[in-house]
């Protein structure tokens, strides 16, 4: 709602469990709703899959379609409010968890939302975060409401946070978590305002980088498939191979499954396969209960000679085309809704601010502080109304900064490049130095407004 900045047909927002759909938001010509076993049946939409989980759930799936600029680059899947307390008990009619890795497998994006004030991870929470194994790299997390509490609370929220998602989610690093007020209403705290706004552009800027990275993704998870189908083709021949031809079938059967752990083992040092690849143990010995193991077939070498082939050579070259069709379109940016609101004007996330203080004045933005500046130019000795490179630096190195920066910042003032600093140079390298103190970065080339007076000429004419 926020993101696309209007409703969409379906939607319901409210403090009660409210929606138990799993909705889909896409962009349509008209205004509309499409049931899920409508949906499934349509060659034009990716849901096809989506029928063997059953009229449970189908019943409870929808696509939301409606002409918003931002559903123009991204699709959204809204899923169901996540159940807590005795709530869990009443079954859903349909793996809620399996329709959850269904999805986290396809997407470009997994946001996981938490309010400020109602943190704990439920069972089914947790159970649908483990669904997201393997997708860690997917994964952001949104703390939502954060204007509800103030900067002491939301200190302590933030490490609850971190605390209890250490617990589900099995990862060395540590999860992107975005801090924020993600509704249209005033902030209740105002504390935190800088921080809420460049948390979501932070956020924004994320979304924004999918469209580009679409391709790059799709061709990730067809090597990802890849390595999974040969280490599979290896698992289910080794299976075949050791099968009696005649008697004991079903006590083999029995013995593989249960060995399946010594055979993963086995195909890993043979195969020099990284354990990685290879399906989860558990799972794989509950789906293998079901199969004849005498129906599988045997390895067939050509085919994965074919699949290495890809992976050696093939997908560099499809790599190579992807980036050339992306240097030859237009950067694909996600446009409209909350997207526009922070583009552009006094609004725009770090508008006068650092470097970009004073663009909008006519007067030198430098000159307010100017009078304390001279005070300091005129004890280096100034000669001919100008100081020397040492006698500057003397003064700059009284900063603290590192020189690396110190260097950028003489480079910038330096507007005649004659090695000295006369009074107006040395009061843009003592803003430059302050911008840079205060937390901003500094420009790669000087901005217009903040080139000193008496040098615009100069500037004007090399331009």
């Amino acid at each position: 709602r926020y993101l696309l900045e209007q409703d969409f047909p379906g939607m319901r927002i409210g403090p009660e469990p409210t929606t138990d759909s799993f909705i889909a938001v896409m962009y349509g010509e008209t205004e509309g709703n499409v049931p899920g076993n409508a949906l499934v049946v349509d060659p034009k939409k990716p849901f096809r899959k989506l029928g063997r989980f059953g009229n449970a759930f189908l019943n409870r799936f929808m696509c939301s379609q409606l002409p918003n600029e931002v559903l123009k680059s991204i699709s959204i899947i809204d899923s169901p409010g996540i159940l807590s307390g005795e709530k869990q008990r009443i079954s859903r009619g349909y793996d809620f968890c399996q329709v959850l890795q269904w999805f986290a497998e396809r997407v470009d994006r997994i946001i996981l939302l938490f309010d400020a004030h109602k943190l704990d991870i439920s069972d089914e929470f947790s159970e649908a975060i483990k669904s997201f194994r393997g997708q860690d790299d997917k994964i952001r997390v949104v703390l939502n409401k954060a204007d509800q509490v103030d900067t002491q609370q939301l200190m302590r929220v933030y490490g609850a946070l971190m605390w209890s998602l250490g617990k589900v989610i099995d990862t060395p690093e540590v999860l992107r978590v975005y801090i924020g007020s993600f509704w249209a209403h005033p902030l209740r705290n105002t504390d935190n305002r800088k921080l809420f706004e460049a948390e979501a552009q932070d956020l924004f800027k994320d979304i924004q980088s999918l469209p580009q990275k679409a391709a790059v993704r799709k061709l990730n998870d067809l090597i990802k498939r890849a390595r999974l189908a040969k280490v599979h083709a290896y698992i289910i021949s080794y299976l075949k191979k050791e099968m009696p031809s005649v008697f004991g079938k079903e006590n083999k059967k029995k013995e593989l499954i249960n060995k399946l752990p010594e055979i993963y083992i086995q195909l890993q040092r043979e195969y020099h396969i990284s354990a990685g690849d290879f399906p989860e143990v558990k799972k794989m010995q509950e789906q293998l209960e079901n199969c004849d193991f005498t129906k599988f077939h045997s390895l067939k070498p050509k085919l994965i000679e074919t699949v290495d082939n890809m992976l050696a050579n093939k997908i560099a070259s499809l790599m190579n085309l992807i980036r050339q069709e992306e240097s030859n379109m237009p950067t694909e940016m996600v446009h409209g809704g909350a997207f526009d609101g922070t583009m552009a004007g006094p609004f725009g996330h770090g508008y006068g601010e650092g470097a970009k203080e004073g663009a909008d004045e006519e007067e030198w933005v430098v000159a307010k502080d100017k009078p304390a500046y001279d005070e300091i130019f005129y004890t280096l000795s100034p000669i001919n109304g100008k100081i020397s490179g040492i006698s500057a630096k003397k003064e700059m190195v009284t900063s603290k900064l590192p020189n690396s920066v110190l260097g950028k910042i003489w480079k910038l003032a330096d507007c005649d490049g004659d090695g000295m600093l006369d009074d107006e140079e040395f009061a843009l390298a003592k803003h430059l130095i302050k911008i840079k103190l205060d937390g901003y970065e500094l420009p790669g080339t000087l901005p217009s407004h903040l080139v000193p007076p008496s040098h615009r000429k100069i500037f004007q004419t090399a331009e």
